[in-house]
């Protein structure tokens, strides 16, 4: 009837019809997908969804003879539809996108001032321009000529020399620090010259897309004025974030089916904590994993949900907002790229992938926020405001204190090296010297570690395998890294040194090496190789090593400019860890969350670093953590104690390395980590208390006119003792009503408060409920007296290797890498410190409801000690039924 009637309609008003078949889902088989889908769409389940499905299973596209005899009755429309898709001329080869040119002084051409300031910034880096150095900034300049670029680079100095203005911290990174005109331009740190970095990695001759330059910004509030510095040069249609394409993963994938199948919401949430990062060829079927969380294979919907789970696994899922990435036109970016508003107030989004925008010629500029540049960038104001200057760039490169914290993996908290992997590594690396920490940070990717790089290097580092080399030819490429190609460059080298391959080929395979690889352009270039490598008279063993070593690199490997970048920031992270404590988890707590650690594990490294940590206080607190002045006095180096780690009694051993800052001197925990209270709430309690501080609770009261959740939040923690006797005592009197126009109001007239004091176990559980996290006792401290048979993690050092334990704690990180066989690592922390745990597939497997739930875990098993390095290869894991205590939330899966 419907078709009858649009038939009438197009000849009453002498138009053309159109045969389409409405397609909504490619085959036949994928209505079930589109049902869920439907579902998500109008926030139902298929138990009450009715009408609002499709009535059948017929939207799919269908071949031309079968579209015929559809439309039988109007033949014409399907060869209306033929005619009009013949006719469609649209391609989205030339969208008319320019690039914004950079307005130079008068006289100047873009290529000319880029000459110009390039080489003023050059004299200012180098104290002298030696023949290599103009050699190399003349074929930068000349190239960067020739493919049309320089407007691009004077856009991003503008924008690094805006972020120097206003004070912001800025660091280029990526392949752009493999070019000396970037270091000269001051949009990189690393000398590229004596980093002995490859250029064709950045640019080169027969590069077609533009070049990539990454700016890293402190996360948080100064990365968003940059942007809004972009949006106010090029205006709300002439700059735009691009998206990101989120799909459907496990959880994610899951969590929509079993919404629509009308499973309970507390079974998927269940599942989602079960889920363990994945599937692993030693992960249960995915029918028994819903059993773990309570939906059993015999559920007459198990069936269906693990077949629509197959289907719906990698579709697009939603449009994300890139991270930092920022497109920018010359005029109208609307007329190029479809806008929307941002849910952000203040931002615009393009509705293209970034990817997508790169293939269409689109240029990006990456503004990404770090939040270890926001916590260094708060350390060093704290540091200035202190007296205790710190100038980033001048740190040196070669602080002994700095390497020994290394060494020993001290590494809560820092940037790159903090990770499990990297804790593992560093006691086995034992870092010297800066290019060390370079080596480290790229070493533990996948790329290395599935080309089986990461244990020759370290075999070699300690003198137990001897340094070889694929080919003599390519000893110069390879000596640093010991024969071992650990960096995206040096595979670039290796192609031009061992196959000739041309600047334009060398592009072709950095392509194929990115992490959005085709499997047709890696095959490609591989055959490429082998040619050449045939061709130059390279062995068949040699050949197939090096192809091996290009392959897992597509893995993904890291550039060595993109380690050398991160490298900077993770041992100015370590400095200010060794140097400026206080300061530095101050500005750590400050930019919560990030990195591996909870505040609460933060908290526990802190203390063991010397640095006092004070609880929330309305009397002191600012809205965030501070420093609290007084004399810092580190103990002298001859003071501190020099006895042998393995040797030393407890007591001595736990003094070891740690730096006491004086008596006057802690941290402040501040108003912000008080959950239930909103930031204009603690700020107006600040400025009362600048104002005149508070006499009573009462005046407290009156003064900040809080509501009664804010103050009952204040009051549980323990914020508002010195006003009242002790917690208990001020969440009864906090319940006063308090009119502001009552005369008597502010007279603390309460009668005797008839609650006891809470306990260590209630103050500790208030803690984590009110903050996250508490400045008192470990909550295993309290426990030690009744589980007298656990290790204590720091008492591991002592166990002999191939000894039998049981250690425990709270959990703080369950990881389960991709690149892992499936093996787990637990890390439970006590109030000595953390202790890992490596869990085999199948012990994984037996014990994931135990492992992925519990808080607490007590494991039994084998110590291995193996260079420096400590772990229990589990063989019994059991929960510490300690219900009535609190945990930090871990860092699970990520």
């Amino acid at each position: 009837r419907e078709n009858d009637a649009l038939r009438d309609l197009a000849a009453a008003n002498g138009l053309p019809l159109l045969a389409t078949n409405g397609v909504l889902h490619a085959t036949r088989d994928e209505r079930a997908v589109l049902d869920v889908f439907t579902c998500a769409r109008h926030h139902t389940h298929l138990d009450a969804a009715g009408r609002l499905l499709s009535l059948n299973d017929e939207r799919h596209f269908k071949p031309a003879a079968q579209m015929m005899r559809l439309f039988a009755d109007a033949p014409e429309a399907v060869t209306n539809t033929i005619r009009l898709a013949d006719r469609l001329g649209f391609t989205l080869e030339n969208l008319g996108y320019e690039f914004p040119r950079y307005r130079v002084p008068e006289g100047e051409t873009m290529d000319s001032f880029l000459h110009k300031v390039t080489m003023a910034g050059a004299r200012s880096r180098y104290s002298h321009l030696s023949p290599p150095v103009l050699a190399q900034l003349h074929h930068e300049l000349d190239l960067i000529a020739r493919l049309g670029f320089s407007g691009y680079f004077l856009i991003v100095w503008d924008l690094v020399n805006f972020c120097t203005s206003e004070g912001i911290l800025v660091q280029g990174r990526g392949s752009a620090a493999n070019s000396v005109v970037c270091y000269a331009l001051g949009i990189t740190a690393c000398d590229p010259i004596a980093c002995k970095l490859l250029f064709e990695r950045f640019l080169s001759e027969g590069r077609t897309s533009w070049p990539d330059i990454d700016l890293d910004l402190p996360s948080g509030d100064r990365r968003e004025r940059v942007i809004q510095e972009v949006y106010r040069r090029y205006g709300k249609h002439g700059a735009a974030m691009t998206a990101n394409v989120i799909t459907f993963r496990g959880k994610s994938a899951m969590r929509e089916i079993g919404k629509a199948l009308n499973f309970a919401p507390e079974m998927m949430d269940r599942f989602s904590r079960l889920f363990g990062n994945g599937d692993f060829p030693h992960t249960l079927e995915l029918d028994a994993q819903l059993a773990n969380a309570g939906i059993p294979r015999e559920h007459p919907r198990t069936a269906a949900a693990v077949a629509l789970y197959q289907k719906i696994y990698g579709l697009p899922r939603h449009l994300g907002q890139h991270s930092g990435g920022m497109i920018i036109c010359e005029g109208m970016l609307s007329s190029v790229v479809p806008l929307e508003n941002a849910s952000m107030p203040e931002r615009v989004v393009a509705q293209w992938d970034k990817d997508d925008c790169e293939d269409l010629g689109i240029i990006k500029v990456d503004l990404l926020g770090l939040g270890m540049m926001a916590a260094m960038q708060d350390t060093i104001e704290m540091c200035q405001s202190r007296g205790r200057p710190v100038d980033l760039a001048g740190i040196p490169k070669d602080d002994a204190a700095t390497f020994d914290l290394l060494c020993r993996a001290d590494t809560i908290g820092t940037f790159q090296v903090e990770s499990r992997a990297q804790i593992a590594t560093l006691p086995r690396m034992m870092p010297r010297v800066f290019y060390d920490v370079v080596v480290e940070v790229a070493i533990i990717r996948p790329g290395p570690i599935q080309g089986d790089m990461l244990h020759p290097y370290l075999a070699r580092r300690q003198g137990r395998e001897a340094v070889t080399f694929f080919d003599e030819r390519l000893r110069p490429v390879l000596e640093r890294t010991l024969g071992v190609p650990l960096f995206q460059e040096q595979l670039l080298k290796i192609a031009m040194v061992m196959a000739d391959f041309t600047g334009t080929e060398a592009e072709e395979l950095r392509r194929a090496l990115s992490f959005h690889r085709s499997q047709e352009k890696m095959n490609k270039v591989c055959v490429k190789l082998r040619v050449g490598m045939e061709r130059n008279g390279v062995t068949p063993d040699v050949i197939e090593r090096v192809t091996k070593a290009v392959q897992s690199f597509a893995v993904y490997g890291f550039p060595e400019s993109h380690a050398i970048s991160f490298a900077l920031i993770a041992y100015a992270s370590c400095w200010l860890k060794v140097h400026r404590a206080p300061e530095f988890f101050a500005g750590l707590f400050n930019n919560q969350p990030m990195g591996f650690y909870s505040p609460a594990t933060l908290v526990e490294d802190a203390k063991r670093h010397g640095v006092r940590i004070r609880p929330v206080n309305v009397a002191t607190s600012e809205w965030l953590c501070t420093i609290e002045e007084g004399e810092q006095r580190p103990t002298p180096k001859a003071q501190r104690p020099t006895l042998n780690a393995e040797a030393a009694p407890r007591e001595a051993r736990e003094s070891l390395d740690v730096v006491r800052w004086g008596e006057g001197v802690a941290l402040r925990l501040g108003l912000c980590y008080v959950r239930g209270l909103r930031r204009e709430e603690g700020e107006r309690i600040v400025a009362e208390r600048r104002h005149k501080p508070f006499a009573s609770l009462a005046d407290f009261q009156l003064r900040t006119a809080l509501a009664k959740p804010a103050l009952r939040a204040l009051a549980k923690v323990g914020a508002l003792n010195g006003l009242a006797e002790h917690r208990r005592a001020a969440q009864w009197q906090v319940e006063t009503v308090r009119e502001s126009d009552d005369l008597f109001a502010a007279i603390e007239n309460s009668p005797a408060v008839p609650l006891a004091p809470m306990n260590p176990v209630e103050r500790v559980n208030a803690d984590y409920a009110g903050t996250s996290l508490t400045t008192g006792p470990h909550p295993m401290a309290l426990l030690r007296a009744r589980v007298p048979h656990l290790w204590r993690a720091a008492d591991l050092e002592q166990a002999r290797h191939g000894e039998r334990v049981v250690t425990g704690g709270a959990v703080i990180c369950r990881q389960r890498p991709g690149t892992a066989k499936g093996f787990v690592f637990v890390s439970v922390e006590d109030e000595t410190g953390v202790a890992n745990a490596i869990v085999t597939p199948q012990l994984y497997e037996q014990c994931r409801l135990v492992i992925g739930e519990e808080a607490f875990l007590a494991i039994e098993g084998i110590v291995q000690k193996v260079e420096r390095v400590i772990h229990i290869k589990a063989e019994r894991v059991t929960p510490l039924a300690f219900g009535e205590l609190p945990a930090s939330a871990s860092h699970d899966f990520r």
